[in-house]
């Protein structure tokens, strides 16, 4: 079972719970206005259909989730073509979001876009995934389950390094073994080192190469050190978040163009502009010189939000 406060606190407190198998309350979205009308749009729907019940009905992890724990998140396949023989030219984008103890708040987890997702579809064609034949007979087929399960690790691995100190690293070990057997196709793109700077192939290496261990020290302490903090003690968790930033700086300074520290920060310029509007001038400050070098992309948010 999961070492989380919130279900500590419940525990102590008497209540029971009905043991929950699933760990996802994942949500699949197909967008497919960019194909040909001359395309049958169902198959999307059926496909759309079978992806949610692959997600939400597999079991992934051997812990025990109860309902409150599910971790939400959301995919969004945009198919960009059809092509001859039921191949899809598509992006997919990640979404997952983590509870912050004490509120109904929850805070981004991962918001990632991902340019290379082609596969291979039939209408009503089971949807499988095999961790010991992840290649499958067919890597256009395979490419589809192979994505997803990749992505359902990263978020389980990212939600758990958010509760315990490198409790991500099974499932970690898990997205790498999936890419160290990743479908081959002259089609597919995304699992190797040359195929660009920011795929899958370079986010696990750098959630898995020992260099990077101190990204692992700030997502424990960005989330159950910081966002947990707030709701009791607002300046205590403040604090805790600043020394986040100061972690990922040292390793940006260290190990400069990761993929992981740009990875870290999508989806989060607002809630870190909401947690330091709040505190002392030094604090906004201090937050802002770093947020302006680690997270270029939204440094003019940063130096205007918080002067």
């Amino acid at each position: 079972m999961r070492n989380k406060l919130f279900l500590l606190v419940l525990l102590i407190s008497g209540l029971q719970f009905t043991a929950a198998a699933q760990e996802l309350q994942a949500r699949i979205s197909i967008n497919a206005s960019q194909v040909s009308s001359q395309t049958d749009k169902k198959i999307f729907s059926t496909l759309q259909n079978s992806l949610n019940t692959f997600l939400n009905n597999r079991k992934w992890t051997n812990e025990t989730f109860q309902t409150n724990e599910k971790v939400v998140c959301h995919f969004l396949i945009v198919i960009r073509a059809a092509l001859p023989g039921n191949v899809y030219q598509a992006s997919i984008t990640v979404q997952a979001a983590r509870p912050v103890f004490n509120t109904s708040y929850e805070s981004p987890l991962i918001n990632f876009q991902d340019e290379s997702f082609n596969f291979k579809y039939v209408e009503y064609q089971p949807v499988e995934f095999n961790e010991n034949r992840v290649s499958g007979s067919d890597p256009l087929v395979s490419n589809l389950t192979a994505t997803l399960a990749y992505y359902v690790y990263v978020i389980l691995g990212l939600d758990f390094d958010s509760f315990a100190l490198r409790g991500g690293d099974p499932y970690f070990q898990k997205a790498q073994a999936i890419v160290n057997n990743a479908p081959e196709n002259r089609d597919i793109a995304g699992w190797k080192a040359f195929d660009g700077l920011r795929n899958r192939y370079w986010l696990m290496e750098n959630l898995t190469n020992n260099r990077y261990t101190l990204m692992h020290d700030a997502i424990y302490s960005y989330y159950r050190l910081g966002m947990d903090a707030m709701y009791e003690n607002e300046k205590e968790g403040r604090n805790a978040i600043l020394n986040t930033l100061n972690i990922i700086n040292t390793l940006n300074t260290d190990i400069s163009n990761t993929m992981i520290v740009p990875f870290f920060f999508q989806g989060k310029s607002n809630e870190l502009t909401r947690v330091f509007k709040r505190g002392t001038p030094e604090e906004r400050q201090k937050a802002r010189e770093i947020l302006m070098k680690v997270d270029i992309q939204n440094a003019n948010t940063y130096k205007q939000e918080l002067k």
